[in-house]
């Protein structure tokens, strides 16, 4: 009978223990996105930070000073596919913004409806940290994002998620698409009262401090404070004032919104979750080609953002019950300079003409002919139907345009397709982890350092310089019951969202590629 009652307390006292672990389970996950935010700002404007923003993350969470993302030049939307999965590009579909499809010989964005009508995670391969809350929640958890950009929405938002929400490039009105059914309420509310086209003509951005507080700005930039406006009659209007700080208040202004009217992470036991992606990068508008006051300018508002963000949790669900996850994109596009005035090596190089001189050499070598379909980012697509038709081996002549490229001024090196896939050296072996076989060019180029790339085979032309340079990226969690700690040491990002998913205690994304963190 003692043994019996002894056992009985056991496993009332187990039991009582599983209740308390349970009840202890945060009841709302707010995951943040931060597009090409970097390390060393915001360190170094930390002075310039309230108490409750990067501070707070700082101090009291985990802070991985620098987080490494797989594969080659990431972008923001694959990016925050590697932070919501724990899986590289190549696996989980989400390779770049765009992709082109050779079927339809043009790009389209990469989680574009089939048909072209909004946007969906079907291409999506793999689950996400949103879609593994909501398994757990058997679907009685709420799972809602809102980004500027679309396909950030739908990332965060996932395959199960309640409701993904964006900005309407064209309209300047908050949208969704018919895989998450309808617009919140709140948001529905804001688009027939406050939306950022009615509103726009009324907007600016102008720096936040006196021009004398942003530390390390050049002594002529002091006298000139910058004004940006963005008049409607500008049809590029939606697309500039995307690209300020300005639209991360409005972001937030929803986020606050859900946190309050639709109750998240006060509905119940079911975990919610809140996906929200802000733009740290540099203005791309800079009227004098000199962005760092605007930057700085841009790290301070994110705080402020970050702040209200962080009192509306703690005045709702509270910090006890939320954990906090935001990660940059792991990349950082640098500003066009003038380097020929400062006698930098580089050059300027022309896809266009690369692909003018890449055709007339294999026309030389196999007849006259269109060998070249297009030359999209950095792969080369061959023209498969002149290839057919002529009978041509798609490896050999790939393997002849290869060695014709890397000839070729402002190339460093030039792969095939097999030369990724089979991973002949170390460089070839990175860049396997940010290739889609089935979507993939047949060449990939990686340029020289210190030269231009002007993009002239589309309309206006682009230029972006290439530096291989790196700097750090971080993430930051916040956790009721995790003690701070500071990691210099790299970070692989594929550990991040099993880490969080750890600390859920749910399952992780079902491609996660790597061991979560421990704390």
């Amino acid at each position: 009978m003692k043994r019996l009652l002894t056992t009985m307390l056991c496993s009332l006292v187990g039991i009582n223990t599983m209740l308390m672990a349970d009840s202890a389970r945060p009841r709302l996950v707010v995951n943040i996105v931060v597009d090409q935010l970097r390390t060393d700002y915001i360190e170094y404007l930390r002075q310039h930070f309230g108490r409750k923003g990067f501070n707070m993350l700082i101090d009291k969470g985990i802070y991985l000073r620098d987080v490494n993302f797989p594969g080659a030049a990431p972008d923001a939307v694959s990016a925050t596919a590697v932070a919501l999965t724990g899986s590289g590009p190549a696996s989980s579909g989400i390779t770049a913004a765009e992709i082109y499809d050779r079927d339809k010989r043009s790009a389209r964005p990469v989680l574009a409806a089939p048909g072209g009508n909004g946007y969906t995670p079907e291409n999506l391969l793999l689950s996400t940290i949103s879609d593994e809350v909501a398994v757990d929640g058997i679907g009685l958890g709420a799972i809602y994002s809102v980004s500027v950009d679309p396909q950030q929405a739908v990332l965060l938002a996932g395959h199960a998620g309640t409701s993904a929400v964006w900005l309407d490039a064209e309209t300047g009105r908050w949208t969704t698409s018919s895989w998450y059914k309808e617009l919140p309420l709140p948001v529905s509310i804001l688009n027939r009262t406050a939306s950022p086209a009615a509103r726009l003509d009324t907007m600016s951005w102008q720096p936040l401090l006196k021009l004398d507080s942003y530390p390390g700005i050049p002594a002529q930039k002091r006298h000139y404070a910058f004004r940006y406006t963005f008049p409607t009659s500008d049809r590029d209007a939606y697309r500039r004032w995307s690209a300020s700080p300005m639209a991360n208040r409005e972001v937030t202004d929803i986020a606050l919104s859900y946190l309050k009217q639709l109750r998240l992470g006060n509905r119940g036991d079911a975990i919610d979750m809140l996906g929200i992606a802000y733009t740290a990068a540099p203005f791309k508008y800079v009227k004098d080609g000199d962005y760092r006051l605007e930057l700085e300018d841009t790290y301070i508002r994110l705080d402020r953002q970050l702040e209200r963000l962080i009192e509306a949790i703690d005045a709702g669900p509270g910090l006890d019950n939320t954990v906090i996850y935001l990660t940059s994109t792991g990349y950082y596009d640098d500003a066009a300079t003038d380097d020929v005035k400062y006698r930098l090596p580089g050059g300027n190089f022309s896809k266009k003409r690369a692909l003018s001189l890449l055709n007339s050499f294999l026309s030389a070598r196999y007849g006259n002919g269109d060998y070249v379909e297009t030359f999209y980012g950095p792969q080369i697509y061959l023209d498969r139907r002149t290839l057919d038709a002529r009978r041509l081996d798609e490896r050999e002549v790939a393997s002849a345009a290869r060695d014709f490229l890397s000839r070729m001024s402002g190339v460093r090196n030039a792969y095939t397709l097999s030369d990724i896939l089979n991973a002949g050296t170390p460089a070839a072996a990175s860049l396997r982890s940010s290739i889609d076989a089935a979507r993939s060019g047949d060449i990939y180029i990686e340029y020289q350092p210190g030269w231009t790339v002007t993009d002239d085979c589309i309309y206006p032309a682009q230029t972006k310089p290439v530096r291989a340079s790196m700097v750090s990226t971080p993430a930051f969690i916040l956790s009721p019951g995790t003690a701070p700690a500071k990691v210099s040491a790299p970070v692989d990002a594929r550990q991040l969202a099993p880490t969080v998913t750890q600390i859920l205690r749910i399952r992780s994304p079902n491609g996660a590629q790597a061991k979560p963190l421990l704390f």
